[in-house]
C-alpha cells in the first residue's frame, strides 16, 4: 500500500530581524520574539530582576522571520501541497517565494492553504512579517466612539495575560509559536474524525464515528475502524469493523456506527481507572490507504441543575454517579508558551493527580492548552472545565471580529471535543460579573446608547454565537455562558451556578468568612504566597532577598500584594524579620486560608459539589496565588491539598458549645473502622480520648463526633492540640487530622527534638520528635531534592515516613524549620 498523505516539518533554517534593520539572527521555531532575542543574547533574561521594564520596546516593533526549505520533484507531483501554520502570534503577513499568500489575525487559529502554484523545485523561501499587536489594537480601539474595558488587548485575539495581570508580567509577544508543516495529499484527505458515544451499558457501548473527508473525485472503497484497549502504541487490536464507502467530489461527512463489547469506562481520578481506547480509521480505495489515529474514553457526563428549597444545584454526574470536583485553576505554564514542553505538561498534570485532584479549570485569559495537556488529563482522569479565551473585559461586536471568533471557536471545539476529560465549555471569565458589578459604566461614563451597544454585543457573542457553535459541533458537552454566573457580592451567587468568592483577599475579610460563604460550586477563590526560596534565587541576587528590593517588588504584580499578606499575617502569626522565615510563614498563611475554605466547601456536600482554588501554577517566578511555583516547587498549599482532596477527610467545625468532627467521604463504598479522638499536650500526654467503631457512609458528609467545650475547661488552649484519625477494620490509617485551638502566634510550643534518618530499605526519610512539632518544613540548597510531604505536624514519639529522591549521601544536606523558630 502507498501512503497517500505525508507531512514535512518546516521548523528548521529560520532567522529573524527587526523590520527595517539588519542583520538577520538565528531563530528557533516554534518560538517567540522574546525567546529568540534572548537566545541570541540581544536582551537580558526577561524574568531576571526588574528587566521586564527595559524590554517593553519589543512590543511596539514589527519583526520579520525568514525560512528556507527544499522541495524535490517527487514532492511537487502531489496533487495537493498545503501549508499548515498551527499557530502564528498574531498579526502576520506571509510570503512564499516573494508572493503574498496569507494574512493572519488570530493567535488561537491555525491557517491552512494550498500552495502548490507557488512552490518550485529546489529551495523555497517563506517570509513572515509580524506587526505590533499593541499598535494594531490601539488603531482598532481608536475607531470606536467609546473605550472598552480591557483597553487595546480586547481587539486582538491573543493571550490576554501577556498584556500583564496581577500575577504576571507584560510581555506582548509575537512569532511562530507553533509548528509549520507542509501537508501532501492526493485524491482524498481525512479532515476530521469525531467519535460520538451514543449509549453505554455494562455489556455494550454504541458509538458513531463521524468522518469528514475531502475528495477530488467520486470514489468507492472500504473504511475499517479498529479499536484497541489502551493507546495504540501500547495495545493490541480488540475490535475491527469494515464498511463500504462512497465519496462524492468535494466535502463528505459520513457516519459509521460501531460497537464495543464489555466496555471499560473512563473514570476521573479517585473514582476508578481512566480507561482509554485507541482507534485507527483506515480508508482504502484503488489499492491505496489513508490512516487516521485517535483516542477515546467511554463515559457519560452530565451537569445537573435542579431547583431545590434554596436555589438550584450545580454538580457533575460521571457515569451516573454524582462526583465532588476537587481541583484548581490552570494558567499557561510560561509567559512564552512555546517553551512549555511535553514533559512540562506531563509534570503539572501528574502533580495534580498526586494531589488527588479530579478537575482543572483552563482559565479564559490564557491560551487553549496544547494537545499534550489534554492527553495527559485523559490519561490521568483529570476533568477539564474549559473557558473560551475571554477574560475580565468587554469585547467588540463588529462583523469582522465576530467572524474571526466564530472560526476560532469552531476550530478549538473540533480539536478538543473527542477528549474524555472535556467536561464543560464556558464562555468567559468574569465578563458578566465585571459589567454588572465592577462599575465600568460609571468609570467610562457611557451614554445609554453606548452602554446598550456594548451589552448587546456581549449578549450576542456569549448567548447566541458561541452557544450555537457548541450546539452544532459538540452538543454532548454543556455550555456555561460566564464564570461566575453571579458576582460574589450577591447572596444569589451562593445559591445557584458557580461562584468566585473574593471577599477574602480583595475584601480583606478574615479567613473564617469562608465557612459562611459556601456556594453550589466554588470555581475561584484564593490567597497569595511567596514562591520557594530557591526560586527567588533564580531572579535576584542573595543581597536582594528582602521585601524592599527592586527584584522582589518586581515579582509581585498585585498593587497591594505584600501589604495584604502582611495584614493577614499579623492576624495569625508573629512577623519574622528574616526573609527565609517570612517566606515560610507566607506559605503557611496561604495554606491555612485555603484549608478553611476547602474544608467548608467539602463539608457542605451535596449542597456544594465542587471546589477549584485559584490557582494551580505560575507563568513566571512570582509571589502569587499558585500552589506550585514556576519551577514546579510545591508550596505548603500543595502538600495540604493532597490531604484535603483525599477520598476520606476529617475536618473540625467550631460551634457555640462544641467542636463538631466531620468525616467527608468521596468513596463509592462504605468504610468500616474506628474513629480515635485525642487531645494532647505538647509532650504528647493524652488529656482527653474517645474511640468509636462505626461505618463511614459512602459519598457523604456527616458529623461523627462532638467534643463539648465544657470538657475542655481545665485545659490551657495554647498548650494543647487535637488529633483525630480513622483506622479501617484491617488496621490501615485512612485519614488523619491535627489542629490547634488557638492562632499559631499564641501557641506555646516546646523546644523541638527532631530526628531525621534515612532508611535504605524503604528509601525514605524517617522523621520523629520527642515533642509536638508544628509545620515542620524540610528544605535544601540542592534544588533537585524533592519530598512527598512537607510542612507537617509531627506528634511526639511517632515516626513519619517521607519519600524523597535523595540517597544516604545527600540526606544530611537537608535542613528544617518549624513554627517554634517563628514563635521564639
Amino acid at each position: 500500500m502507498i501512503a497517500q498523505n505525508s507531512t514535512v516539518d518546516l521548523n528548521a533554517s529560520w532567522q529573524f530581524k527587526k523590520s527595517g534593520s539588519n542583520p538577520y539572527y538565528p531563530a528557533i521555531v516554534p518560538g517567540t520574539i522574546h525567546t529568540d532575542l534572548l537566545n541570541n543574547k540581544l536582551i537580558k533574561d526577561p524574568f531576571y530582576s526588574d528587566n521586564e521594564k527595559s524590554l517593553q520596546w519589543i512590543e511596539n516593533e514589527s519583526w520579520e522571520y525568514a525560512g528556507k526549505f527544499n522541495c524535490d520533484n517527487i514532492t511537487l507531483k502531489n496533487k495537493h501541497l498545503e501549508l499548515n501554520f498551527e499557530g502564528l502570534d498574531t498579526y502576520a503577513k506571509v510570503f512564499l517565494n516573494g508572493q503574498p499568500i496569507l494574512e493572519c489575525n488570530n493567535m488561537f487559529r491555525s491557517w491552512n492553504l494550498d500552495v502548490k502554484p507557488y512552490l518550485k523545485a529546489g529551495e523555497n523561501t517563506l517570509q513572515i512579517i509580524f506587526e505590533s499587536a499593541v499598535k494594531k489594537g490601539k488603531e482598532d480601539a481608536a475607531k470606536l466612539p467609546y473605550i472598552l474595558p480591557g483597553d487595546e488587548k480586547v481587539f486582538t485575539r491573543k493571550a490576554q495575560y501577556q498584556y500583564g495581570w496581577d500575577w504576571g508580567p507584560r510581555f506582548v509577544t509575537c512569532g511562530i509559536y507553533k509548528p509549520i508543516k507542509l501537508h501532501c495529499w492526493n485524491d482524498v484527505n481525512v479532515i476530521s474524525v469525531n467519535p460520538i458515544i451514543k449509549n453505554i451499558s455494562d455489556s455494550l457501548a454504541d458509538l458513531a464515528f463521524i468522518v469528514e473527508t475531502k475528495s477530488d473525485t467520486a470514489i468507492s472503497g472500504r473504511l475499517n475502524i479498529n479499536t484497541y484497549r489502551g493507546e495504540i502504541n501500547n495495545a493490541k487490536l480488540q475490535y475491527n469493523t469494515n464498511y463500504p464507502l462512497k465519496l462524492e467530489k468535494g466535502i463528505n461527512v459520513d457516519t459509521f456506527h460501531y460497537s464495543i463489547r464489555n466496555p471499560k469506562l473512563w473514570n476521573s481520578n479517585g473514582l476508578g481507572e481512566a480507561n482509554l481506547y485507541g482507534y485507527d480509521v483506515n480508508l482504502r480505495y484503488n489499492g491505496l490507504a489513508i490512516n487516521h489515529y485517535g483516542t477515546i474514553g467511554l463515559r457519560t457526563l452530565e451537569l445537573i441543575q435542579e431547583k431545590d428549597s434554596v436555589g438550584q444545584s450545580f454538580y457533575f454526574k460521571l457515569n451516573g454517579k454524582p462526583v465532588f470536583m476537587k481541583g484548581a485553576n490552570y494558567i499557561p505554564q510560561d509567559n512564552f508558551v512555546s517553551r512549555t514542553t511535553k514533559l512540562d505538561y506531563k509534570k503539572i498534570i501528574q502533580m495534580a493527580k498526586e494531589a488527588n485532584m479530579n478537575m482543572l479549570r483552563v482559565w479564559g485569559g490564557g491560551v487553549y492548552a496544547n494537545d499534550e495537556f489534554y492527553k495527559e488529563c485523559d490519561r490521568n482522569g483529570i476533568l477539564v472545565w474549559q473557558d473560551f479565551m475571554f477574560a475580565c473585559a468587554m469585547y467588540p461586536g463588529d462583523s469582522a471580529f465576530v467572524e474571526n471568533v466564530k472560526q476560532e471557536i469552531t476550530e478549538q471545539i473540533k480539536r478538543l471535543r473527542s477528549h474524555p476529560s472535556l467536561a464543560l465549555w464556558c464562555g468567559n471569565n468574569e465578563v458578566d460579573e465585571g459589567w454588572l458589578n465592577w462599575g465600568w459604566q460609571k468609570q467610562y461614563k457611557y451614554s445609554k446608547k453606548d452602554s446598550a451597544k456594548i451589552w448587546n454585543d456581549y449578549d450576542n457573542l456569549f448567548h447566541n454565537v458561541i452557544p450555537q457553535i457548541v450546539k452544532e459541533q459538540n452538543p454532548s458537552v454543556y455550555y456555561w455562558p460566564s464564570s461566575p454566573s453571579i458576582g460574589w457580592g450577591h447572596k444569589e451567587s451562593l445559591q445557584q451556578g458557580d461562584s468566585h468568592y473574593w471577599g477574602v483577599w480583595w475584601g480583606n475579610e478574615p479567613f473564617e468568612t469562608y465557612t459562611k460563604k459556601v456556594g453550589r460550586f466554588m470555581s475561584e477563590y484564593g490567597f497569595q504566597a511567596m514562591p520557594d526560596i530557591n526560586t527567588f534565587k533564580t531572579f535576584c541576587d542573595s543581597n536582594e532577598l528582602n521585601l524592599n528590593s527592586k527584584s522582589v517588588k518586581a515579582h509581585q504584580k498585585h498593587p497591594k500584594g505584600y501589604e495584604t499578606i502582611q495584614t493577614y499575617m499579623e492576624r495569625d502569626y508573629k512577623i519574622p524579620k528574616d526573609f527565609m522565615q517570612y517566606n515560610y510563614v507566607s506559605q503557611l498563611l496561604q495554606r491555612d486560608g485555603m484549608k478553611i475554605a476547602i474544608e467548608a466547601h467539602h463539608r457542605a456536600k451535596p449542597y456544594c459539589m465542587g471546589t477549584l482554588y485559584w490557582q494551580l501554577n505560575d507563568c513566571w517566578p512570582v509571589t502569587s496565588w499558585s500552589a506550585i511555583d514556576y519551577n514546579y516547587k510545591p508550596k505548603a498549599l500543595y502538600y495540604e491539598t493532597k490531604k484535603l482532596f483525599n477520598d476520606i477527610t476529617i475536618s473540625v467545625k467550631e460551634e457555640k458549645n462544641d467542636f463538631q468532627i466531620f468525616i467527608v467521604s468521596d468513596k463509592q463504598t462504605d468504610a468500616k473502622g474506628t474513629l480515635n479522638v485525642s487531645i494532647k499536650n505538647m509532650k504528647g500526654h493524652v488529656l482527653y480520648t474517645n474511640s468509636n467503631e462505626g461505618i463511614i457512609s459512602a459519598n457523604e458528609s456527616k458529623v461523627y463526633f462532638k467534643i463539648n467545650k465544657s470538657d475542655m475547661e481545665l485545659f490551657t488552649k495554647n498548650e494543647i492540640y487535637l488529633s483525630v484519625e480513622f483506622i479501617d477494620s484491617k488496621g490501615k490509617l485512612l485519614t488523619k487530622h491535627i489542629s490547634c485551638f488557638v492562632k499559631p502566634k499564641a501557641l506555646q510550643l516546646q523546644v523541638p527534638e527532631i530526628n531525621i534518618q534515612f532508611s535504605k530499605e524503604k528509601k525514605c526519610l524517617l522523621v520523629s520528635s520527642k515533642t509536638f512539632v508544628k509545620d515542620l518544613y524540610l528544605y535544601s540548597n540542592d534544588t533537585n531534592i524533592s519530598f512527598s510531604d512537607n510542612y507537617i505536624d509531627l506528634e511526639p514519639n511517632q515516626i513519619i515516613e517521607i519519600k524523597t529522591n535523595v540517597g544516604m549521601e545527600l540526606y544530611k544536606q537537608i535542613q528544617y524549620i518549624s513554627l517554634y523558630d517563628i514563635n521564639h
